[in-house]
């Protein structure tokens, strides 16, 4: 492999997007290269056309050396086959070990890209077909905006391959409205496993909630988790079912937002109208029972206290 020094205008970044950002390592690597420079050269591959130089390993190194301020980076350039070089510097990486995600990008881009079939992938990198086609799934079945955030390092690769992708198979919408909804916030594959094994066992109202605010979600959970065993009373019981009925109105607003409505033939119109005025009646009678009994506890309590007062005396 033949050394060569290169300004950065001279790479080609082609294939960054198939590693994981790890924050942590490339701080310690930016701490290092800024204390001893460069030891270790990229690996490049020179196109035939022009001056440019393909990097095939040393992203971090370059975004590090970038940020110092360097005008060149170090590099050995490979005399083969760009494919070639892509599948060797992987298959010699023994310092951070790949996630599911990072192998799935690479074998997708070596199928598509330069057209190798599974059967040649599987022997390629010693696995079944079957190991090559689950992989190349992941890339198909998690959607692209989450996958770019576990690129940038925002999310962990092990969770979202674990918990995300058969979330997003059962439910793509769902996958992308939880992740939406967790914003900026880097969980743990501990705390996305909760948060999956939360709404496969949960009701409607336990999959709502936690799709509404998943951190609120995870922080009741945690301290649920931490405290003795809580048995409902009356009181819970009935907070439940108002919960229940406050939250079927939400998202019946929602539809009815979205234009549902509009869409539906006159007859079931009518229907969904006659449905509502009966459900708008038995609130209507939930409500003023509530407050009749609200208004009777007061009163009847303070007697009840009364007359134990006057039998004790």
């Amino acid at each position: 492999m033949k050394g060569v020094e290169l300004e950065f205008h001279q790479l080609t970044l082609r294939y960054e997007w198939l590693k994981v950002v790890r924050p942590e390592a490339e701080r310690r690597l930016l701490a290092s290269l800024a204390e001893v420079g460069q030891q270790v050269p990229i690996v490049v591959v020179k196109q035939a056309a022009d001056e440019q130089f393909v990097v095939i390993d040393g992203y971090k190194r370059v975004r590090a050396l970038r940020r110092l301020g360097r005008d060149t980076v170090a590099a050995g350039c490979w005399s083969g086959e760009e494919v070639e070089a892509l599948i060797a510097t992987r298959l010699m990486q023994t310092a951070e070990p790949e996630t599911a995600l990072e192998q799935s990008w690479l074998l997708a881009e070596l199928h598509e890209r330069f057209g190798l079939s599974l059967e040649e992938l599987a022997r390629r990198f010693s696995h079944s077909v079957s190991w090559v086609s689950r992989r190349l799934a992941l890339v198909h079945e998690l959607p692209e905006a989450i996958q770019e955030r576990v690129r940038r390092g925002e999310m962990g690769a092990h969770g979202a391959a674990k918990y995300l992708v058969p979330l997003a198979r059962a439910n793509r919408e769902v996958c992308l409205q939880l992740v939406e909804a967790i914003g900026t916030t880097r969980l743990s594959s501990r705390d996305l496993g909760i948060l999956y094994t939360a709404y496969q066992t949960g009701n409607w109202v336990t999959r709502q909630r936690l799709l509404e605010a998943p951190l609120v979600f995870l922080k009741s959970y945690k301290q649920a988790q931490a405290e003795p065993p809580f048995e409902p009373g009356p009181g819970d019981t009935l907070r439940t079912d108002l919960e229940v009925l406050s939250a079927a109105a939400r998202r019946a607003q929602r539809r009815l937002h979205a234009g549902v409505l509009r869409n539906l033939p006159e007859k079931e119109r009518q229907d969904l109208a006659h449905l509502l005025d009966q459900s708008q009646r038995e609130v209507e009678r939930l409500a003023e029972y509530f407050h009749q009994e609200r208004g009777h506890a007061g009163p009847e309590h303070a007697s009840g206290d009364s007359e134990a007062a006057r039998a004790g005396a």
